[in-house]
């Protein structure tokens, strides 16, 4: 029974469409991580986040020539943050898959970010199987093919530390570790902004074609228009799964 003399709280007060404070310490956490990777010393800060940011980067052209027919190699990882996949076999679709892996790098982390936050919005156990997944999979990563001591003792630790959240953080901190790990996956395209507009590159001293320079030789269209596209869909992928879940509550899926 209710007491018409006790206010109801508001518990939507403040930013109608952010329904958890939580939210929004999420949310200034994206803008701020994505200011700070354009300022000329924002990868030192944000060091840790790069090296992920890599991997996403790095797996996420290795998923896309195993799922067009190819092998993943190796994964050279290397303390500059840079990185590099190296696969083999003959890709389905010709010049349309060679492309598909070029942009699988920049697109298959804000798919997996998008994914992973959709995934923050469902109840915790939920929660606590993407986070043990996620772990895994970077662990699997350096059984399989890392292959620099670097990349190992980096993502290796990355992967124990995430995979141990489900079993000693709170409630709220798996939550929150998760949505702030699916936010960093994201925004990981903007870590480097500038590449999606360079046609070359030089990676640990070796001249090699961009990405966006890889999808223009296959493609044919200029590399600045697929750097555009393809930081357009990361913009999408950031600011859709950002808006649902401002939108729900933590465990209401």
């Amino acid at each position: 029974m209710s007491d018409p003399k006790r206010p109801i709280p508001n518990h939507d007060a403040g930013l109608p469409w952010v329904r958890s404070p939580q939210h929004l310490w999420l949310i200034g956490a994206a803008i701020a991580t994505v200011i700070l990777w354009q300022l000329p010393w924002g990868h030192q800060v944000l060091y840790p986040f790069s090296i992920l940011a890599t991997w996403f980067h790095e797996m996420g052209h290795g998923v896309a020539a195993m799922l067009l027919g190819g092998r993943l190699e190796t994964l050279l990882l290397h303390p500059s943050g840079s990185g590099v996949a190296q696969h083999s076999g003959q890709l389905w679709l010709g010049p349309i898959g060679r492309a598909l892996v070029s942009a699988g790098g920049p697109l298959g982390a804000p798919l997996a970010g998008y994914g992973l936050l959709r995934l923050s919005q469902k109840r915790l156990p939920r929660v606590q199987l993407g986070l043990f997944l996620l772990g895994c999979a970077l662990l699997l990563s350096v059984l399989l093919w890392v292959r620099t001591l670097f990349g190992v003792l980096a993502i290796g630790a990355w992967g124990i530390a995430i995979a141990l959240i489900p079993l000693y953080g709170a409630p709220w901190a798996q939550y929150f570790a998760l949505q702030f790990l699916s936010v960093q996956a994201c925004i990981s395209t903007f870590s480097r902004l500038d590449y999606l507009f360079t046609e070359n590159c030089t990676i640990q001293g070796v001249a090699m074609v961009s990405d966006t320079g890889q999808m223009a030789k296959q493609l044919w269209l200029p590399y600045w228009f697929w750097g555009a596209l393809l930081a357009a869909i990361s913009l999408y992928c950031l600011g859709s799964g950002l808006w649902r879940l401002a939108r729900s509550r933590p465990g209401e899926g």
